[in-house]
């Protein structure tokens, strides 16, 4: 019997414990059956944490390789030997390779990239990627849609890099809030239990959580937090990275290292974020972080910098939380002692996220 449906073929680099990563594990499990044909390609499987999440009816490719350019002959021919009806790629660098090669690559098919960043941050930060700037202006146009998480970020390509504006779509990141809440309930014992300092006062516990890299802004938050100059807070940061060591010697170097614990990368971060009185992102630049969306389902209190990407979109109307004046230490340190902690937050603030919502662009998209 012949299928009807509309085959998507994903394209990603990895299933490592990323935020794009999540995305796309979300929308496999939730895309239409009835009218979507999966498949997974992924080119370095080696660390796919997620790799148990994908549905058991999606097609799952393991590419093999440890680069994007090793992969790319493959991509190629299993593109030209399956001719789906639409390739869907994310992360920068993969998508500028899948850009690049287009021409060779056969028509009839629809090529979609989700971009998962601020592009014109990335190589504001990193000399020894400007280059990208001209490869994004030239190639990027070769897509039939890139798909944009913040309207900033879709300004950004299109006024920075020239992209035609009726090529990008924003489509925000979606959250599982049912899921999120079954799995935030999974008991914890670790130093949330702790409700009071030794002197009696209640302590308040912050979290934060993602790649300790640079961009993420952890050695601000550490910083502010010595600014604070509060004995009663209490910071647990979530996740691995090339940074960790520079950020433990300085939570040391400041002081504050007995309040900061550092407990890895988490597979479900859900309980640390509901049982904390506020959640923190302390990034210089992110793309539309999910992380805020998860914490905000969990109805925990975010506190934020104001860092260029989707972040104020997200928390600018969200009674309960609190959006820092700069992005350094000294404006998270101010919102920090200016937030009013213990303030329920409404579940009404993630309505605009809900999975099946963003799940129906995506699907729009993809016929």
């Amino acid at each position: 019997m012949l299928d009807s449906r509309r085959s998507v073929f994903f394209i990603i680099p990895t299933l490592n414990g990323g935020g794009s990563e999540r995305v796309i594990v979300t929308l496999l499990r939730h895309l239409d059956r009835s009218n979507f044909r999966l498949t997974l390609a992924v080119v370095d499987t080696r660390e796919a944490v997620y790799r148990d999440d994908v549905p058991e009816d999606v097609e799952f490719i393991d590419l093999g390789c440890v680069r994007v350019r090793y992969a790319l002959p493959r991509i190629a021919r299993l593109i030209w030997q399956r001719r789906p009806d639409v390739v869907f790629s994310t992360l920068g660098h993969l998508n500028l390779a899948l850009a690049i090669i287009r021409p060779l690559l056969p028509d009839g098919v629809r090529y979609l990239a989700r971009e998962s960043s601020i592009v014109s941050e990335i190589i504001r930060n990193s000399c020894a990627l400007s280059i990208w700037g001209w490869a994004y202006r030239h190639f990027y146009r070769r897509f039939d849609a890139v798909v944009c998480q913040s309207r900033y970020m879709r300004d950004d390509l299109v006024v920075n890099f020239a992209l035609p504006a009726e090529r990008m779509v924003v489509i925000n990141n979606p959250v599982d809030v049912e899921r999120i809440l079954r799995l935030a309930v999974v008991p914890l014992v670790t130093g949330f239990e702790q409700k009071n300092g030794s002197d009696g006062n209640a302590l308040i516990h912050l979290v934060s959580a993602g790649r300790l890299v640079q961009n993420k802004g952890f050695d601000l938050l550490i910083e502010a937090l010595a600014l604070c100059g509060d004995s009663q807070l209490r910071l647990t940061i979530l996740g691995e990275g090339p940074l960790h060591g520079n950020l433990v010697r300085l939570a040391q170097y400041r002081g504050v290292a007995q309040q900061v614990r550092f407990v890895g990368f988490q597979k479900n971060p859900y309980p640390f974020f509901a049982q904390a009185d506020a959640f923190v992102l302390s990034s210089r630049y992110e793309g539309f972080p999910n992380v805020v969306l998860e914490a905000l389902a969990c109805r925990t209190s975010v506190i934020a910098t104001p860092a260029p990407g989707g972040v104020k979109e997200i928390l600018e109307h969200v009674d309960g939380c609190m959006v820092a004046d700069s992005v350094t230490a000294e404006g998270l340190a101010k919102a920090i002692k200016g937030m009013a902690f213990g303030k329920p937050l409404s579940a009404d603030v993630v309505v605009p996220y809900e999975v099946k919502k963003i799940v129906g662009r995506y699907e729009y998209e993809f016929t």
